[in-house]
């Protein structure tokens, strides 16, 4: 039965009050123009190094852009920036999803900027690998932190690099270091392959875990924890205290079956609740005991030399691979031996001994 022509919907809206415009035309028209005016390598530089945070943001997505003309400009402003970096504590932390990262990374943070620090936080958001979008959602989730005037949060999508790390994490350090940031934070994204590019790009490497979850033993293998200076149980609060405890105790036995590191640095396992921030000052405490010991023992200059080397094959190997696959020879021949490869008709290893073949051939 249709209901009577004048008799409204309980579902009808109403139109309501019209909401006035945040700016007038001629402001928004002035803010589009200053944001297609693309500022000079030289501009960037300046902001940078003047503690700028607008330029900063702008100069590393130059840095995470492919475009070519950008590659350019981006080298120009990190070998800039690079005399004025290295002075900032690079820490990583690690952790499986749900163990309270982005809360204890703000937690953390805040404590630090309170002590006089001044924090940038690199997030690294997974991608999807089907849709290769990304929610980059740190800022979101440390709601308190973005607004603290010595913090910097940069989220970054993890696109198709190994373990989701992004392709500029390393070159990003360098611009926050030169803009005034000392003590950087590098958030992995914590599905089990991130944790060594991260390890290679820090001086101290933070794993977190979480009590009752059953992933204790799960937790003690090596590789994770061989990397890690730290272990730090979150979440311990209300009735998982006494499970943090346990599970504090199990993680220090654990440690004691790894060979010593060579560092010298024995790994410490201890407590904290980052939605109470209780334990979060010692998690400091322990950073700055171990850098006392590595910057004593020469141990941390020593690491940053072995890093900067690794970094330099890393982008050897990456520039490389994409030149290859951007050539425009290759890229009409690698289909033909594809199809070569799946009719049975060439091996894998001969099809890319010939493609390498080619390409060199063609250099």
């Amino acid at each position: 039965m249709n209901p009577e022509p004048n008799k409204k919907s309980a579902l009808h809206e109403k139109e309501g009050i019209p909401q006035p415009e945040v700016l007038s035309p001629s402001a928004m028209a002035k803010i589009v123009r200053q944001r297609k005016i693309q500022p000079s390598a030289q501009e960037l530089i300046d902001g940078i190094l003047a503690g700028d945070k607008v330029a900063l943001s702008r100069a590393i997505t130059l840095v995470e852009s492919t475009h070519p003309d950008h590659l350019a400009k981006a080298n120009t402003i990190i070998n800039a920036c690079l005399p004025h970096a290295n002075q900032s504590v690079r820490l990583g932390i690690t952790g499986v999803p749900g163990v309270g990262k982005s809360t204890f990374i703000e937690a953390f943070g805040s404590y630090l900027t309170s002590i006089g620090k001044k924090v940038a936080v690199l997030a690294v958001d997974p991608s999807s690998t089907i849709s290769h979008g990304s929610i980059l959602g740190d800022k979101t989730r440390m709601e308190e932190l973005v607004k603290d005037k010595n913090a910097f949060i940069r989220p970054s999508a993890s696109g198709e690099t190994l373990g989701g790390v992004a392709r500029k994490t390393r070159e990003t350090i360098i611009l926050c270091e030169a803009a005034g940031f000392d003590t950087v934070i590098i958030e992995t994204v914590g599905v089990g392959q991130s944790e060594t590019a991260v390890h290679s790009m820090v001086d101290f490497f933070l794993l977190l875990k979480i009590a009752g979850a059953g992933d204790e033993l799960q937790g003690i293998k090596r590789g994770i924890m061989e990397m890690a200076d730290a272990v730090i149980i979150n979440k311990a609060d209300g009735d998982n205290v006494a499970k943090a405890k346990l599970a504090k105790t199990e993680f220090n036995r654990a440690l004691h079956l790894f060979p010593a590191k060579s560092s010298g640095w024995t790994p410490t396992v201890s407590t904290c609740s980052a939605y109470e921030k209780t334990g979060i000052d010692a998690v400091w405490q322990t950073v700055s005991s171990y850098l006392d010991l590595v910057k004593t023992n020469q141990y941390f200059d020593r690491k940053r030399q072995e890093q900067s080397l690794y970094w330099m094959m890393e982008t050897i190997n990456e520039q490389l691979k994409q030149n290859f696959y951007q050539h425009p020879d290759i890229a009409s021949l690698l289909e033909s031996t594809r199809q070569a490869v799946l009719q049975n008709q060439l091996s894998p290893f001969a099809a890319a001994q010939n493609l390498l073949a080619f390409y060199f051939k063609k250099e």
